[in-house]
């Protein structure tokens, strides 16, 4: 029995033309990143508007059965989620700054600067019940 043997090819991009679509899309990349960064930022910051809503809606059954505000955390049943130094997944930190009968203000402050000019992003919130972003980043 004589084998015959066919000379196929097969159709491939080489090493080098691969590279080059690497490097393409990696400029593309480098050119579209500043314009992302503020919604990068946005994403990150809703996770401070929702635990300070946490933390309002927890004052503000505090007050129900109390008649007053605390400054207590721990009181609030409020455990802050582990942050990213803590390898966990949080970007914030949480401590409530003032507390009266009448009036609190909470405030949440980034320990991770999102866009890398050097300004931390901080929210807070009061008796209202109204996230406002105190500075941004």
């Amino acid at each position: 029995m004589k084998f015959i043997r066919l000379k196929t090819r097969t159709k491939a991009f080489s090493l080098q033309e691969v590279l080059i679509v690497l490097l393409i899309i990696g400029v593309f990349m480098l050119i579209a990143l500043p314009n992302l960064m503020p919604l990068v930022v946005k994403a990150k910051s809703i996770e401070a508007q929702m635990q300070l809503k946490y933390i309002y809606n927890n004052q503000t059954s505090y007050r129900y059965l109390y008649s007053k505000y605390t400054t207590d955390l721990y009181e609030l049943d409020f455990e802050a989620p582990k942050t990213v130094r803590e390898n966990g997944t949080s970007n914030y930190t949480y401590e409530v700054l003032s507390a009266s009968s009448t009036s609190f203000t909470a405030r949440a402050t980034a320990i991770t600067d999102f866009d890398g000019d050097g300004v931390f992003n901080v929210w807070e919130i009061d008796q209202d019940g109204t996230p406002k972003q105190i500075v941004k980043d």
